[in-house]
Parts: C-alpha cells; structure tokens; sequence
C-alpha cells in the first residue's frame, strides 16, 4: 500500500513576519505520533511518505496524489485546511484518516469530512487501519495505550523531513521531539489531558534515545513532548545523568513549578536543560500547580516570581503561560496582577491565552451546558485572538480593551530595554526581542476585533450570545485563510458539530466529498 501521513502544524501564512516565524519556529513543533505512525507503516512493508504543512508553500504537493490511505494529523485552529484536504483525498479515492489534537476533542465533527477518526492509537490499531479491518465511518481507539514509540534511530528519516534545513541541522533551530512520560497528575478542566493518568514510558527507550542524539546529531535541540515533564523526577533525571557531560543534548520541556524545587534546578542544569515553560495561568486558580498552597493574588505574584528568579540561576530560556478570561477573572486586578509579575521578572517571557473550551474537556462540558459557546463558530477560530465563548464578567470590548492592555505591557520599549539588561544570553535576548516585534505586530489584530465590536452592532451581539448567525466578518477571515481552500468548505460546512462523542452512537449522516473545479 502507498500511505501518506501528513503533520498539520498551522493554516497557510498570509505575511512575510508570519512566512519567516513558521520557518524557523512552527517546523520544530511536528508531533511524535504522527513520526510513530510512518514508522509503524513501514515496518508493515508499506512504501510510506512523511511530510509536515507548516504554513509555507503549497500542502496538498507535500505528498503524492497516488495514495491509498493518508492519516492526517491536526490542531483544531488548522483544522479547516484538513477538512479541504480530505474531501480533495477522498475524491482521488483515498481513504482519509485524522487523527491528533482535533479528532481527539471534536470526533463527531471529524466524521462529517473523514472517513475514520482515531482518538488513541498504537501500532497495532495503524496496521489494522491500512490493511482495511476498520470500517469507513468510525471514531476508534486502540484496546490499549502504546507502551512505546519507536526510537529516534528508526524516526531519522521523519525527523530529517521535518526538522532539517537543507538535509543538515541546525542548533537551537532543528528540534528532535521526545516522549518521556504521557498524562498528567493535574486535573486542570481547560486542559485535554485532564482524564489521562499519568504513565512513566520506557527508561531504556529513553537512554538510547538520548545516547543516539548525542553521538550521532550532537548540539540538536531536544523537545521533550511530555504533557507534564518531571513528574517521576529522580527517575528520568537518572537516565540523562548517566550520559557523560559532552554527550548530554540540550533539551526543552513543558513543567509544572511545583515540580521544580530545591537542588532539582540544578540537575536540570547539569543535564543540559535550557528552556521551560510552566503554566501559571491565573492568579485565582490552578495553585496546585504552581505550588504556592492557597495563596492568590499579589502573594501569589510575589511566590511565583521569587521562584522563576530562582530558575534564570539556573536555565537561560524561562516561559510563563497565562489565560486570561477565566471565570476568576474579573475587572482590572487580573491585568494589574500579571503587569507586576513582568516587572519582577523580565527575564521570563510571558505567553497570554484565551480560554478555549477543546471537546472532553470539563470546561467544554460545563460551557456547552451553560450555551456559553457561540456555536456558529468555526473550528479555525479555536486560538488567540478570537473569542469562541461568552465571558462571566467581561464584555467583549472591555475584554479585549484589557488583553491589548496587557500586549502593549509585555512588548513595550520599557520592558524590551528590562529584558535586555536581565537576559545575558545572546540568543535568548535574540528570541525575546523577535518574539516582542511579533506582540507588536499582533496587536493590531486585536484592535481590529475590538473597533468591529464597538462599531457593528450585529456582530457584538453575536459574541454576547444574543445573535447565532456567523457575522460575515468571519467567513471573510476564514476565506482569507484558508485561500484557493476555502471553496471547498462551504458555509454551512464551517459550523462545527460540537455534539459530545459517545461510543456506539450512530454516526452522523456523512455526505459525499463535494469538491468545486
């Protein structure tokens, strides 16, 4: 069999800041399944090509047009690109599988433009798949979770395609992507691993992952993938101290600062660690996480701030990731609360969210029970700038008045000038200052949201909740960027199913891949 297997990372850019950001920063974001997947395939005997779409270029010639079975895989805000791409497969006859971030929140959706949706899968399942033992018009996990994904070894040619520039790496720019670990301890309701119990995988996977990394791609940039790095510390920290000092990769993850104390900051340097992003989210909510008690507001800031200074001692690259728009959130303290954590510390670059409510989440449930989502919102719009709910105590214009607030803050002269002085790495200084230009650029998005607010009244309406209909706003946005794509989702094709998934449920009456020549 001729199978395809395509790594959706984000929608086709329309700009030359945005062409060049992709480029360089959005191709190191390819997935690990969807590298799990071609290997798997290949190892079946199957001739299989791998490709990843990161927003420059054309992504239909990322693969052949002669396949019989391509498996897509997605992020809800790209989805729409892999709705068009299906129905294009679908019409050349071959049978199109999603799998990913999207079909895990939004099967019921998935059906309407795929032929079978894969929540959880291992290798097992993909076999089944390729050979025909899954009928068309199923949403389908595997009967177990994969024990282990193949080694970074047997992903090289995956890894090459989605990683190199001009067949070679570069450091700090070419990212081998890692798994640890899957799940997560923490029950966050905004977050899609919530229900996933935490698994330790393989150590010895792990150490000849690590070993091959460092003889054979030594200085290349290790993403460690897992949802919450570090939970078995002593254990995984072990492995990489058992790697001499010159063959240790340096590597990046996502953690929880409750995890990070005491001489554990200084493991993680003597490993090599150089970047970490914790999510602190709100200074109300999710404490457990950041491991400041029941402390909230200003002693909270005051916490968390001492111990990201605590961190820069030790890893040069610190990330804060923060929501805003949350039910605890209310008049100007969450905006005044954050400001003051930038000023403790500009070394840390802070990434502000909209709260998105990703299907099987709790908050997905309790907004759906509530009618707090605008229903007629289109997939596409599932990330920051856009709201896809109603707000508990904002507005849309004072919330977006307050978040433009907060991008002015964060990308300031004062607060670049604050993070050169603190920042004594030359390459992260370089990161911050282009990540700072980006802000910029992005706030006249935000404002351009804003102004359609206060000044069409049909469109306020609809993200009060009072108005269903889809303002002709966003069809012109989606249609933008979706280009010469966009007609082959029709308008009544962008409203979203948001029908909750329950196993043995008839599926939804799928129509035939309609493409316009």
């Amino acid at each position: 069999m001729r199978v395809g297997i395509l790594d959706i990372l984000s929608l086709p850019s329309r700009h030359l800041a945005s062409t060049v950001y992709r480029f360089v920063m959005t191709k190191q974001f390819a997935s690990m399944t969807p590298q799990a997947v071609a290997v798997w395939c290949r190892r079946a005997g199957h001739e299989t090509f791998y490709a990843t779409y990161y927003g420059v270029g054309n992504p239909r010639r990322r693969l052949p047009s002669d396949l019989d079975v391509v498996f897509i895989c997605s992020y809800t805000q790209a989805s729409p690109l892999a709705y068009a791409l299906a129905k294009l497969y679908r019409r050349a006859g071959t049978r199109a599988v999603i799998g990913g971030p999207h079909a895990k929140s939004f099967p019921t959706d998935c059906l309407r433009f795929f032929d079978i949706v894969v929540r959880d899968c291992n290798e097992e399942l993909i076999r089944d798949i390729v050979a025909g033992a899954v009928d068309p018009g199923s949403v389908i996990s595997s009967a177990t979770a994969f024990d282990d994904l193949p080694t970074v070894e047997e992903r090289m040619p995956e890894i090459r395609t989605a990683a190199f520039f001009l067949k070679r790496w570069r450091n700090f720019t070419s990212t081998v992507p890692i798994l640890a670990s899957v799940g997560c301890p923490y029950t966050c309701n905004f977050c899609v691993d919530w229900s996933n119990p935490f698994r330790l995988l393989s150590l010895d996977r792990l150490t000849t992952d690590l070993r091959y990394v460092g003889e054979h791609l030594p200085g290349i940039m290790v993403g460690f993938h897992d949802p919450n790095f570090g939970v078995k510390f002593d254990q995984v920290l072990e492995v990489m101290e058992g790697l001499p000092p010159t063959a240790r990769p340096p590597y990046v993850i996502e953690s929880s600062l409750s995890i990070l104390r005491g001489n554990r900051m200084g493991r993680l340097h003597a490993t090599n660690c150089v970047g970490i992003a914790p999510g602190v989210e709100s200074w109300i909510d999710y404490a457990n996480k950041a491991g400041v008690g029941r402390e909230v507001g200003l002693k909270k800031v005051v916490r968390v701030a001492e111990h990201f200074r605590q961190l820069s001692e030790h890893i040069p690259y610190l990330q804060a990731n923060f929501i805003f728009g949350l039910d605890s959130d209310r008049g100007n303290e969450p905006v005044e609360l954050t400001q003051q954590f930038m000023l403790r510390t500009p070394f840390v670059w802070p990434t502000l969210n909209i709260p998105v409510p990703f299907g099987g989440t709790p908050l997905h449930a309790e907004y759906l029970r509530n009618r707090r989502i605008l229903d007629a919102m289109p997939f596409g719009f599932y990330y920051a700038p856009y709201l896809v709910t109603t707000l508990k105590h904002y507005d849309p214009v004072t919330f977006y008045e307050k978040f433009i607030d907060l991008l002015r803050f964060s990308s300031s002269p004062e607060m670049l000038q604050r993070r050169r002085r603190s920042t004594p790495n030359r390459l992260v200084s370089r990161v911050n200052w282009a990540r700072t230009m980006r802000t910029r650029a992005e706030i006249g998005i935000y404002r351009k949201l804003r102004d359609q607010l206060r000044t069409d009244q049909a469109f306020r309406e609809f993200h009060e909740g009072r108005h269903r209909a889809l303002p002709d706003f966003y069809h012109h946005e989606y249609e933008r960027a979706l280009g010469p794509y966009a007609e082959l989702i029709s308008r009544d094709d962008r409203r979203p199913d948001l029908t909750p998934y329950e196993a043995g449920r008839p599926a939804p009456c799928r129509k035939p891949p309609a493409v316009h020549n």
